[in-house]
């Protein structure tokens, strides 16, 4: 599963098991793809804390009751405890997929979670300037050798393809949350209804899209199916009825296992190039990675800031206390805010590609034609997290919605020898003049403590 209990403050981000998150006492949640829901689900008891969206969103999907949930505005600063100030930031990935700016005694930490970056970014007020320790960094496809175009470009590649194919039906593979702002756009440009389930069509209309999709089985040409339909029997099926394409958004490697299956490089996630462009602008004092066993922080040493960086206790916080906006919900007044800022209105932007494990089962039906890229997987539908081949044991993002059990790898995401301190991804990329700056005897109790720990554990 994609979540991280952060190291040195009481709070978890995408982590939902209780027995494993230690002094974690505040959960936060990014967007509602299933590899960041693992464990919440309708018997969650805990203060939760999302975007108004994904607050929606939770209790039409997981049935999480309304009274844990806790929705804050984006571009609004708020009081959290009596530790934490965060600020909610739109990640460009999903409907209602947010980063999270932290500051407290900890310092500051942007925790990214599934982002696609934007040059726009750098307008947001509450990033421009700002002095960043610990950037969690979502490097789903930080390889130099994955270049990814815009989704705008991608959007037009898609429609080249329908172009390409005026007498034929179009089907779109997609999971249950994304890539709404590809089929609006296709909607628009070709002026068509987009046919979608009526469990589909119900969340369309709670993240208030345009008025573009129907349920109604022939009111359109273009249909969105779940991405585990797009396989070589169905489109020889469909074929038999109507001639049909299919096509398929994702930033990763497909096996194409028929001629009228057609790979998109639509994807969510930021492009290698697009990571570099952020954390060059960013200049943070660290660099964690979102996706474990993926190291990928030699890419970005040279842009890391040499500013002297906090330097936490690394000793699990006390439990705070309720959230100062319950407390003063209950004494019927506004949530307390800091630096609040005019509240925008959240467009929602995209999705990640989430893994089709749960159907692999069926893969060995998946055979057919196979396209001209290289490097495929053998997987009819090889995930940009649930491949193995393609992210060298990196994020394992769960298949369909996404429900199921971890990979091997994710379940050591937070293991009993590293999550006490969290001290070696804390300090692999600080600069040794930031370390320096810092007092020695500081920081010698601290690697003291760090293998002190590591031995009892």
């Amino acid at each position: 599963m994609s979540g991280t209990v952060i190291a040195g403050t009481p709070i978890a981000v995408d982590f939902w098991s209780l027995r494993r998150a230690g002094g974690a006492r505040l959960f936060f949640l990014s967007h509602m793809h299933s590899d960041h829901t693992v464990g919440l689900s309708s018997t969650w008891s805990r203060p939760l804390y999302c975007s108004p969206v994904t607050a929606r969103l939770l209790p039409h999907r997981l049935q999480v009751p309304t009274r844990w949930i806790r929705p804050l505005e984006v571009g609004q600063s708020h009081v959290v405890g009596e530790e934490v100030t965060v600020t909610l930031l739109d990640s460009n990935h999903c409907p209602g997929s947010v980063m999270f700016l932290f500051e407290g005694t900890f310092g500051t930490i942007l925790y990214t979670g599934d982002f696609r970056y934007s040059s726009s970014m750098q307008g947001e007020p509450a990033l421009r300037g700002r002095h960043i320790d610990r950037l969690y960094l979502d490097n789903t496809h930080c390889h130099p050798q994955r270049p990814l175009p815009s989704r705008q470009c991608a959007t037009r590649q898609a429609a080249h393809v329908i172009r390409a194919h005026p007498q034929h039906h179009v089907v779109i593979g997609v999971y249950s949350l994304g890539k709404e702002t590809l089929l609006v756009d296709l909607a628009v440009e070709f002026r068509t209804w987009v046919v979608v389930s009526p469990w589909r069509l119900e969340q369309m209309r709670l993240l208030e899209l345009p008025d573009v999709f129907t349920a109604e089985e022939g009111a359109g040409w273009i249909r969105a199916v779940d991405v585990a339909e797009v396989r070589s029997d169905t489109l020889i099926s469909w074929n038999t009825l109507h001639p049909t394409i299919a096509i398929l958004p994702t930033g990763r490697p497909v096996k194409v296992t028929h001629p009228n299956i057609h790979p998109i490089p639509y994807s969510d996630h930021s492009s290698f190039s697009e990571l570099c462009e952020f954390v060059q602008w960013l200049k943070p004092c660290s660099v964690i990675p979102i996706v474990k066993g993926s190291m990928c922080q030699a890419y970005f040493q040279k842009y890391l800031s040499s500013a002297p960086q906090a330097l936490t206790d690394l000793k699990i916080s006390k439990p705070v206390q309720e959230s100062v906006q319950q407390q003063s919900k209950r004494k019927g007044q506004e949530p307390k805010c800091l630096l609040k800022r005019a509240a925008r209105h959240f467009v929602s932007q995209g999705v990640v590609f989430e893994s089709p494990e749960k159907y692999t089962e069926n893969t060995g039906e998946l055979t057919g034609v196979e396209g001209p890229q290289q490097n495929y997987c053998q997987s009819a539908v090889c995930s940009e997290g649930g491949c193995t081949c393609h992210k060298e044991k990196g994020k394992e993002e769960l298949s369909g919605e996404q429900p199921g059990a971890a990979s091997a790898g994710s379940q050591t995401l937070v293991s009993d020898e590293h999550f006490p301190t969290g001290f070696a991804e804390e300090y692999l990329l600080t600069p040794l003049n930031v370390l320096k700056q810092n007092s020695s005897r500081k920081f010698d109790e601290l690697v003291e403590d760090f293998f002190r720990r590591g031995k009892t554990s």
